[in-house]
Order: C-alpha cells, then sequence, then structure tokens
C-alpha cells in the first residue's frame, strides 16, 4: 500500500478534510463590522466558530438535519454589543438593592429609602442608591437629618449615581468613626454644615472613610451578584464587557464561574492601578488568561465627575467658583505607576473627564510611550469627557483611545452647561470631532451609573437628545456620529480597546460566534425611534443564551 492510500484512507476515517458540521445559521439583514464586507444575508457557525458570512442560498445548504436556523425576522444582526466600562459586581449587587434613579424629589427620595428600611432586618446595610440630585430643582444635597428618623436601626450608604459622592445616614457614619473631628482626605471631600458636622455627604476619595465600614461580601453573595449581573447584560445584547477597578476577590468569583462552565459573556478585567504589581504577577505567572476571562490591565483614576463638581478643569466651576474639582491621584504616583505598569506589559486605562485631567493624562501617556519605545501598548482614556480643543488630534497622535460613554452625554446635557458654561461644553462628549481627527472611538456604559443598554447608547451617541427632552435637535449637535459609527464603537473598536480583535467584534469566517438579533434595522428607522428597539436573541459563542418570547 503506497504513501498516499495510507493518507487518503486516514483522513476517510478521520474525516481530515470535510467540511464541519453547522451548528446554527442565521439569515436575515447582517452588519458585519468588517469593511470588506459590510452586508451579509447569512453566517453560519460550528463549534462556537463562524465558518462563512455571505449569501444566504449558499450558506443554507451546509445545514444538516441538526442545525438550528435564526431569522432576523425584518430586524437586523450585528456583532455582539461589547461594553468597555463597567463595574459589573456593583451591577449585579444593585440589581438587589435599593435603586433610587427614578427619585424626582427629596420627598421621594426619603420615601423610598424608608419604604425599603420597613422591610430589613435590623443592623443589615442600606446600599446602592444611583440618585441624582439634579432632578431636584432647587433643593439642596441630602443630609443625614433626612433619613435617620426614617433608618434607626440600619446604617445607609448610597451612591450618587456618577459614583463620585455617597450619602450617609448617621449610624453609618458613626460605625466608620466619623465625626467634627474627622479630617479631610486627599483628593477627597466631606460637606460640613455651617458648624463643622459632617452632613452626610462625601466626594471621591472621601467616600472610602465609609465605605471601609460596609462588611465584606462574603464569596456566594459574589457569585450570586455575578450571576445576576451576566444574566442582566444578555438581555441587552452585551456579550464582552470590560469590568473596571476590579477586586481579587472578584477576580476569584469570575474564575470559580469559568471554571464550572457558567460565564455567560466575556470579560475583561483591569485591576485598580495602585495593584499593578499584583496584576503584573497574575500576568507572569498565570498569563492574561483565555477568550472568556482575562486579566487585561490596570485602571486607575484622575480626577472625580462632573455632577460632584469634582471633575478636574483648568478654569473655575461656572456655579462653583470656588474649585476648579480634584487631582484624585498624585501626580508622582500616576506618573510612577503608569510607568511601572506599561513596562511590565499591562494595558492601563485611567479615568479622566475634566480637560486639565485629560491634558495632564495625555502628557503622561506621551512621556510614558517615548521613555519606553514603541509597543502595541493600546493606552486608554476612559470617559475623555471635556476635551480642550487643542487635545482632540492628540488621540490620534499618540494612539490614545478614548473610551466614552454616550448616554452620559443626553443624561449630562440637562445640565452641564451651568457647570462649565456656553464655551466649555463645545467640546463636551466630543465624537464627531474626536472620529475626524482619527481617533479609534470606543463605547460602553460606566453601568451602574448609566444603564448596561448599547441601544440606549447607540441612541444618544446619533441623536443627543437629552433625558429631559428639552433638546430634540441634539445637545452640542454638531458632534452627533451616524448610526454605522455608533455600531462600530459597540463592536469593532471596542474589541480592538480589549485586545480582543482577533477573536470578536465582527462577523467574519474564523472569529468566535457572538452575534445580536434586533427587531429593527438601526440603519432604516427615524434616530429618535432607535430607543424603542429591542434585543430578540442574543447568541455567544455560539449558543442562544437569551431569547425574547
Amino acid at each position: 500500500m503506497s504513501r498516499f492510500t495510507v493518507v487518503c484512507l486516514l483522513a476517510i476515517l478521520t474525516g481530515c478534510g470535510r467540511s464541519p458540521a453547522i451548528d446554527l445559521i442565521a439569515v436575515g439583514r447582517i452588519w458585519t463590522g468588517n469593511p470588506d464586507q459590510p452586508w451579509a444575508e447569512a453566517v453560519s457557525v460550528s463549534g462556537g466558530v463562524i465558518q462563512a458570512v455571505g449569501d444566504s442560498t449558499r450558506i443554507l445548504r451546509s445545514a444538516g438535519p441538526d442545525t438550528q436556523i435564526l431569522r432576523d425576522d425584518g430586524g437586523m444582526i450585528v456583532p455582539g454589543f461589547e461594553d468597555d466600562h463597567t463595574h459589573f459586581f456593583q451591577g449585579g449587587f444593585q440589581l438587589s438593592w435599593i435603586d433610587l434613579r427614578e427619585t424626582r424629589t427629596p420627598a421621594e427620595f426619603i420615601g423610598r429609602i424608608a419604604e425599603y428600611a420597613r422591610n430589613r432586618p435590623e443592623g443589615e446595610w442600606i446600599l446602592g442608591g444611583d440618585w441624582d440630585h439634579e432632578w431636584w430643582p432647587g433643593a439642596p444635597l441630602p443630609t443625614r437629618e433626612w433619613i435617620d428618623s426614617v433608618t434607626p436601626s440600619n446604617p445607609v450608604m448610597v451612591s450618587r449615581y456618577d459614583g463620585h459622592m455617597v450619602f450617609a445616614n448617621s449610624l453609618a457614619m458613626s460605625l466608620a468613626g466619623v465625626d467634627g473631628s474627622t479630617g479631610d482626605v486627599e483628593g477627597g471631600e466631606i460637606t460640613r454644615g455651617p458648624s463643622g458636622q459632617p452632613t452626610g455627604v462625601f466626594r471621591d476619595k472621601a467616600m472610602g472613610i465609609i465605605q471601609a465600614a460596609v462588611p465584606v461580601p462574603t464569596p456566594a453573595q459574589m457569585d450570586s451578584a455575578l450571576s445576576r449581573a451576566m444574566a442582566h447584560a444578555v438581555t441587552r445584547g452585551v456579550t464582552t464587557v470590560s469590568h473596571v477597578t476590579a477586586t481579587w476577590d472578584e477576580v476569584a468569583a469570575m474564575r470559580r464561574a469559568e471554571e464550572r462552565g457558567a460565564l455567560l459573556l466575556r470579560i475583561s478585567v483591569y485591576i485598580d492601578l495602585p495593584d499593578w504589581r499584583n496584576a503584573a504577577e497574575s500576568l507572569r505567572v498565570k498569563g492574561p488568561g483565555d477568550h472568556w476571562l482575562r486579566i487585561a490591565g490596570v485602571k486607575g483614576m484622575m480626577d472625580g465627575s462632573l455632577g460632584s463638581t469634582t471633575a478636574w478643569f483648568e478654569d473655575p466651576y461656572d456655579d462653583a467658583s470656588h474649585t476648579t474639582g480634584l487631582n484624585v491621584t498624585p501626580l508622582d504616583s500616576m506618573r510612577a505607576w503608569i510607568g511601572a505598569a506599561d513596562s511590565a506589559g499591562l494595558q492601563v486605562v485611567i479615568h479622566a473627564i475634566g480637560d486639565r485631567a485629560n491634558a495632564v493624562l495625555l502628557d503622561i501617556f506621551d512621556s510614558v510611550a517615548t521613555a519606553h519605545g514603541p509597543r502595541d501598548r493600546r493606552f486608554r482614556i476612559e470617559h475623555a469627557q471635556h476635551l480642550r480643543r487643542q487635545d482632540i488630534p492628540r488621540f490620534k497622535a499618540l494612539g490614545v483611545i478614548p473610551s466614552m460613554q454616550p448616554y452620559h452625554a443626553i443624561d449630562d446635557g440637562r445640565w452641564a452647561q451651568k457647570r462649565i458654561g456656553p464655551e466649555r461644553i463645545k467640546t463636551t462628549y466630543a465624537f464627531r470631532s474626536l472620529l475626524d481627527a482619527g481617533a479609534r472611538l470606543i463605547f460602553g456604559s460606566d453601568w451602574t451609573v448609566a444603564p448596561i443598554d448599547p441601544l440606549q447608547g447607540i441612541y444618544g451617541a446619533v441623536t443627543r437628545r437629552t433625558l429631559d427632552g428639552l433638546n430634540p435637535d441634539g445637545w452640542v449637535p454638531e458632534e452627533k456620529i451616524t448610526v454605522g459609527e455608533a455600531l462600530r464603537a459597540y463592536t469593532v473598536d471596542n474589541a480592538y480597546g480589549m485586545f480582543l480583535d482577533d477573536v470578536t467584534g465582527s462577523l467574519r469566517p474564523g472569529l468566535r460566534a457572538d452575534f445580536v438579533i434586533l427587531d429593527q434595522d438601526l440603519t432604516a428607522v427615524p434616530p429618535e425611534t432607535i430607543k424603542e428597539a429591542n434585543v430578540v436573541m442574543t447568541i455567544v459563542d455560539g449558543k442562544v443564551l437569551f431569547g425574547r418570547q
């Protein structure tokens, strides 16, 4: 028997050379995210991997008796949405905590806390919140007297929705050891009344005083929060997330989920920047991980938020002329930590909101890259909300990725001008300007600061209609972008921003089969109706994880 004959027989016996059995085929109007083939009619999947993208007649011929056929039924199919910036465990916990996002008056705020407290065991902490005092025109920030009488037996710590301010009752402050003698924290602020006593509001680094008194969640509670977060995210079409400022307890919970095959989506993890040594050691010893769970890099903080008047600006706030905001991490530490993390091969992503915070951070990124030499580092600025005009081209020039959250634009747009005036808002959430300057824009939610809902984000980026309905033509309308550009920011470029572009982000043969079926073609409907679209089905790794009846 010749060698050729042996090889042929082995090929027949092992199935070598055969096309793989097709597990799933999706048919419809498909936006692929692939510039070489922007639209297609069908995609086939085997073993969680895309096999073919193109003509539906040809691809349907590859179906076998067990192939699952999915159709978009008049909507569209897009790559799985990726969220570049979430606080994923916080989101999971918030789903079971008190929700104050929709409170529109101080009385409603107090009443909802009182009602929630009536059903809690004595001594249990009341956590969560997401309140926004900007919905309470003319009302001051809350004070502990508002709720002390309705929460006598439960310590309370509820966050403002931006995560840069917490409100605590007297019991929580007592457990944290806070009184009139408690000093301010560098990079934070304790709000005080006329007598000098803390009122219950703590900003940025000062929040840690109260947070330190909150019991650490148990492993079982961590596992439950992760499960809730994943189950919720896939209903919104989210198949990959960045989880920023992660703790090692959270990493342990994610690893437990991966070991038992319970991860529903892909997670890129960013450890707190000051802990870069442990992140670097994990990378050295265990490697970054796989396409389900990766220790991707580190995340730091330059400043606070606009809503809390702690974002760091060149000039004072228009409505708080005594301050230009806060630089929450000493610059010497920021430079040293970014340099060290970059030397260790970690991706560095840094929160910066105010124009000075962004300008200084771009300088630091530039100096670190120059000192360490060329490499594919993909520095990211998280939020990049308020920019000086001259800094916009620097993103492209330095290869820095603006990692932004379009829902924030239609939320902040209700009140931002009173903070920073009519000139500075002209380069606020500068999506169009950044794209025109050649930057690679990526999008996310900042969940729980905003809903983990890419369709709402696309609506915000395309229309810039504020949540109060007062800007029907868009807030700073010259910064609107197209549906295609918004889709790309939530898919193709997000994958690039997480070093997953060889795994996900577009629908091409060889990539993992993550995609979403929508009930509307976002490119064909009036932009103002995009927020009414729904996710019909979410497919991750070729498996249907969510399907709307």
